[in-house]
């Protein structure tokens, strides 16, 4: 990093400071528009700090301390926020693209309405956050910590959440389409109402998890554990495939059969959707009656 790039992100960390005790002329939320941080800032302490609406663009806050920050509608465009300790944050309605928040703790914050994809959510702690109605399409979540988190009405479209350990997460109503919870651990987790069409659950377990209106269409469940989960149906599973499920009694799932598995299964199926038999051929027209003979 250069002197100037260090330069500037002091500037701007000390124009902050002073804003922040001159509130007789300025608001803090006007100062908060103005503040733009880029370069490198590892290790900084910003606890506590009214910080809506900034924009960390490029910037490196690598184990930055922003416990209890006000950071809501902040802009995240590709920094490194690694390790740093967001828990009690507010980050409500702020932006997240290709942002890293690789081993984060993001422990009870409040991050509802967030918006991104391609964030870097891996191996973070999310206990107990509200991330209710996010948007975070295609990002990694990869041995994350979401016990007990909020994440109904989200997106998680296209987002990779292996061997994550959500017990006791609410996931009711949300969007988990093609989706790859493979090896997670969501032992009394909510799942009702949410769409898992083409998600990948192998090896997954959901013991006392709430599958009510459940949608499973296409979805991979081998070697999943659905014993005890609640609200799971007949109906549900034969939208799905999969082998050596352990399932509530009474309930089976096809096998996926075939090569790549369930991805298989979807062809299939979508084959089978499209298909109708060839129309028959039109019948052929009537012999023409002879004509009757002549009367004399």
């Amino acid at each position: 990093m250069s002197r100037l790039g260090v330069s500037i992100v002091a500037i701007t960390l000390s124009l902050l400071a002073m804003s922040g005790q001159a509130q007789a002329s300025i608001e803090d939320k006007d100062v908060a528009k103005l503040t733009s941080f880029g370069g490198m800032c590892a290790n900084c302490d910003l606890a506590g700090r009214k910080l809506m609406n900034a924009k960390f663009a490029g910037a490196n806050f690598v184990k930055a301390v922003l416990i209890g920050a006000d950071l809501r509608g902040a802009m995240f465009y590709g920094s490194n926020f690694q390790s740093s300790d967001l828990s009690r944050a507010d980050l409500r309605g702020a932006e997240m693209r290709g942002a890293n928040f690789a081993s984060a703790n993001f422990t009870d914050a409040r991050m509802s309405g967030v918006e991104g994809s391609g964030v870097n959510l891996q191996s973070a702690a999310l206990v107990r956050a509200d991330m209710s109605s996010a948007e975070l399409h295609g990002s990694q979540l990869v041995a994350a910590d979401l016990r007990k988190a909020r994440l109904s009405h989200a997106e998680l479209n296209g987002s990779n959440l292996q061997s994550v350990n959500a017990r006791d997460a609410d996931f009711s109503n949300t969007d988990l389409t093609r989706a790859n919870l493979t090896g997670g651990r969501f032992e009394g987790a909510s799942f009702r109402d949410a769409d898992l069409t083409g998600a990948s659950l192998q090896g997954a377990v959901f013991s006392g998890a709430d599958f009510h209106n459940a949608d499973l269409s296409l979805a991979n469940l081998s070697g999943v554990d659905f014993s005890g989960a609640r609200g799971l149906n007949q109906d549900q599973l034969d939208e799905a495939c999969g082998t050596g499920a352990r399932l509530p009694q009474g309930l089976t799932v096809r096998p996926c059969n075939g090569l790549r598995g369930s991805q298989r299964f979807m062809l299939l199926r979508e084959i089978s959707k499209t298909m109708t038999s060839p129309p028959a051929p039109p019948a052929p027209p009537a012999v023409p009656k002879p004509p009757k003979p002549p009367k004399w």
